[in-house]
């Protein structure tokens, strides 16, 4: 009968100090959150005060997009160094690139119809003068056909692997009397080099001259120059275009064979060339050249230098244009060159 009451007194205690605990908690957790947000708020202030201080100095936050482009140009900036040392010492050891001369640099500045590169190398300047007195102006007269029909003609050639030897010599003192020659100095005069040359004139011409077309012709063919400019004329309207004497052609895998091609195992069972312009002749739009010359570092050349210009363009939107007027095998009427 008296334990009743001592139970309900005990009760009542304990509810107490679970009421006590749990205000105690909430004030805690109230104190806690409080501090939390007053903390944020500092903080908040702080990075806006930084802010304000980094604008007032004419500073602003660099994004990671401008954090990456900072460190490509510094990467660059170390490349550009170690060209400039080698640069150097390539004009210490006396292999200072010629300037452009005058009548080069004024036909820039015009916008031409073409420019059309005679392959030559050493020992050919009979070949030379035979195409002078031929079809190709000299003097004053290379100037007038740049004038007055957009056309630049030049004798292309690169050096000796001996480099200052008479070969060059001579073909400097050349040079200086006709003032036709396209010397590419940083490219090897070889027969194996050929696909190599080819690629440094095409950079050379379009780096060099603002023109529609260029053209790469051989040093025994002759030249129409006139039906020429009047063919290129009627390709003007595409922008891409690979025009020239097309042909496939056999691939010989025989070392001892005198058109043997190192890579024949590239092209198939079959053995033959995708199609190309044989190399006699052929021209190629402004943006082809442009493509050559800034993808330069990763063409792949092949044995043959026509066959290396038709497998850079086969996997391009390039009009492949079969005009037979660019076949030199014989004269006859309407047609470009002739081969001799």
């Amino acid at each position: 009968m008296h334990g009743r009451p001592s139970q309900n007194r005990l009760s009542s205690f304990q509810s107490r100090i679970s009421a006590l605990l749990l205000a105690m908690l909430s004030t805690m957790a109230v104190i806690y959150v409080a501090g939390r947000l007053w903390q944020d708020a500092e903080d908040r202030v702080y990075l806006i005060k930084e802010i304000d201080k980094r604008n007032s100095q004419g500073h602003s936050a660099i994004s990671v997009d401008d954090t990456l482009k900072i460190i490509a140009c510094r990467e660059q900036q170390k490349k550009l160094s170690a060209v400039e040392m080698e640069l150097a010492a390539a004009r210490k050891e006396g292999f200072v690139p010629k300037s452009s001369s005058k009548n080069e640099k004024d036909d820039s500045k015009k916008k031409l119809l073409a420019v059309v590169g005679i392959f030559t190398t050493f020992g050919r300047n009979k070949n030379r003068e035979a195409i002078r007195k031929a079809w190709m102006p000299t003097g004053a007269g290379l100037k007038k056909l740049a004038d007055e029909k957009g056309i630049v003609v030049r004798f292309v050639i690169g050096r000796s692997p001996n480099r200052g030897d008479s070969l060059d010599k001579q073909i400097d003192s050349e040079s200086r009397q006709t003032k036709d020659f396209i010397v590419l100095d940083g490219q090897v005069e070889a027969y194996e080099e050929g696909p190599k040359k080819m690629k440094s004139f095409f950079i050379h011409a379009v780096e060099s001259w603002d023109a529609e077309f260029y053209v790469k012709v051989n040093d025994d063919a002759f030249i129409n120059i006139d039906v020429l400019g009047a063919t290129l004329t009627t390709y003007l309207n595409k922008p891409r275009v690979y025009i020239g004497c097309m042909k496939s052609g056999e691939v010989f895998s025989e070392p001892t064979h005198k058109w043997y091609e190192p890579d024949w195992w590239k092209f198939g069972d079959a053995k033959s060339y995708p199609r190309h312009a044989s190399g006699e002749m052929y021209a190629i739009s402004r943006a082809l050249a442009q493509f050559i010359s800034i993808n330069r570092s990763i063409l792949r050349t092949y044995a043959h230098d026509d066959v290396s210009a038709g497998s850079w363009f086969i996997g391009l939107d390039v009009k492949h244009i079969d005009d037979r007027k660019f076949c030199c095998n014989s004269w006859s009427p309407g047609a470009i060159c002739t081969a001799v």
